[in-house]
């Protein structure tokens, strides 16, 4: 039977970001994709959001992604854009790019790590053992792990095999998706009717000063709420077709589709994210409305903040129980995505009295202050994980600050490419010995003589040094006297080695 370290179920954008982030840190892992090629039929998601293209810039390939993509201001929450170009990231904006490009792009930047994809089969079933999974395929081979990730989807098998719970909210609306061709030409954009909301863009587009501009060629995309709720069966073109009657007055003759796909409101999260040796991630650990682009996103975020725990973990250098941070840290970031997804939905609702709740709410968010907090939010740059009380960073995005180090001017992220926690020090040269951790946590002597700001809250005190884990997040803040360093370097990157 063959053996890896980490076996993950599904090659999608929070898979691939997990076979990255193990295989930076030296780790065997291996993924089981039940498609035959990289190929995506029915690409949903449209884009990166600004905190996620900071984690790809962490790794040193955000620029492969914004080279193919359309740089633009994505963030909205209920219907209402939400500038960030004011935001103090380097990344103040989204970018406009199709799924089937992400996986591609990620696709390739993981097979450059020599990660093994296992194309044409799936996870068929698994036996969890005291220190290992035996993970069957669907082609009659199995495959030995010490741990099995399910980043297979929402009707995720390795969910439901482990006996995690799945709570959550059934539909209330189903729309269907879809790549065509028209006879007609409707009106591009979105659209809304006292049916629900609808929308019509080419495939490939531009943007011109902020506007979204679309090729007069190509195939059209097109999004419409279905008249009833309920269906279960794959949608045809005549499912399409009945709905666009209903909701514009005409199909527009749409013929020749390339893929068509239903999705609904249906609002579930996984009531556990680990159980022993199987772990959950991305869609397989929460589902929601599409509202706001927040699946992909939250999904390779969850991948990034998993990856080097688990790593950690399977080389031994960390007890088991750091996996413990991976839910209590996630899980409640999830869990506002689907207040805010379900939020957005209700709002969308054309009734006059949800039609004054949203202009009410489109007002507050023309005010600057809620258009930052709300801006921050669904743009992923808010997200604080509780540490405890202290400085205001602890527990938030590090900045990608421009540094003066010993070996001439350097970005933040460029020091956290090989996906290594980093000790910062912006005090005196040589004045904090981590000799006991230098195994594993970088130390840099550098100087930055600019303001500390962060998206929302502002400018914040400049500290004097930070401990920044492989996702990003700071870990520990320099308070003089200094305290607590040596416990926050062994609470997240194992205990000191003894010489």
């Amino acid at each position: 039977m063959a053996g890896h370290a980490v076996v993950i179920a599904g090659a999608g954008p929070t898979g691939l970001m997990l076979a990255g982030e193990l295989a930076l840190a030296g780790v065997d892992v291996a993924i089981v994709e039940r498609r035959p090629s990289r190929d995506l039929l029915g690409s949903r998601a449209g884009g990166l959001h600004s905190r996620t293209i900071e984690i790809l810039d962490q790794r040193g390939i955000a620029d492969r992604f914004l080279s193919e993509g359309q740089v633009a201001q994505v963030a909205r929450f209920a219907g209402v854009s939400l500038d960030i170009s004011d935001f103090p990231t380097r990344h103040n904006y989204g970018l406009g790019l199709w799924q089937n490009h992400i996986e591609r792009i990620l696709a390739g930047w993981v097979e450059e790590l020599a990660v093994p994809i296992h194309r044409g089969c799936e996870v068929a079933g698994f036996e969890q053992h005291d220190t290992s999974v035996d993970v069957k395929l669907s082609n009659g081979q199995s495959l030995r792990a010490e741990y099995l990730v399910g980043c297979d989807g929402g009707r995720s098998l390795i969910r439901k095999a482990a006996g995690i719970e799945f709570p959550g909210w059934d539909p209330t609306t189903s729309n269907l998706v879809a790549e065509v061709e028209m006879t007609g030409e409707p009106e591009w954009g979105i659209h809304r009717t006292g049916l629900g909301i609808h929308s019509f863009g080419r495939a490939e587009y531009e943007i011109r000063d902020g506007e979204v501009v679309y090729l007069d060629r190509g195939p059209i995309r097109v999004m419409v709420t279905e008249e009833h709720l309920g269906a279960t069966t794959e949608p045809t073109l005549r499912d399409l077709s009945k709905a666009l009657i209903a909701a514009c007055g005409t199909d527009y003759g749409v013929h020749s589709p390339t893929w068509i796909s239903r999705f609904t409101d249906t609002t579930r999260q996984a009531a556990a994210y680990r159980k022993g040796r199987i772990l959950l991630a991305g869609d397989a650990a929460h589902v929601h409305a599409p509202d706001g682009g927040q699946g992909l996103n939250t999904g390779v975020q969850d991948a990034v903040n998993l990856g080097w725990k688990l790593a950690q973990v399977v080389k031994g250098t960390s007890p088991e129980s750091l996996l413990d941070t991976y839910h209590a840290e996630r899980h409640p970031i999830a869990a506002r995505v689907l207040r805010t997804t379900m939020a957005s939905v209700a709002l969308r609702r054309q009734d006059e009295r949800m039609k004054a709740v949203s202009e009410t709410i489109a007002e507050l968010l023309g005010m600057d202050e809620p258009r930052r907090r709300y801006a921050a939010m669904m743009s992923g740059l808010d997200i604080h994980y509780d540490f405890g009380g202290g400085h205001p960073l602890l527990g938030r995005r590090m900045p990608d600050l421009d540094l003066v180090t010993n070996n001439g001017p350097m970005r933040v992220f460029a020091l956290l490419h090989d996906a290594r926690p980093l000790l910062l020090n912006l005090g005196v040269p040589g004045s904090i010995d981590i000799t006991p951790w230098a195994d594993r946590v970088r130390g840099v002597d550098a100087e930055y003589a600019g303001t500390w700001e962060l998206p929302a809250l502002g400018v914040v005190p400049a500290p004097t040094a930070v401990l920044i884990r492989p996702d990003g997040h700071v870990a520990w803040v320099e308070d003089l006297p200094r305290q607590g360093l040596a416990d926050a370097l062994t609470t997240w990157f194992g205990p000191p080695t003894r010489g």
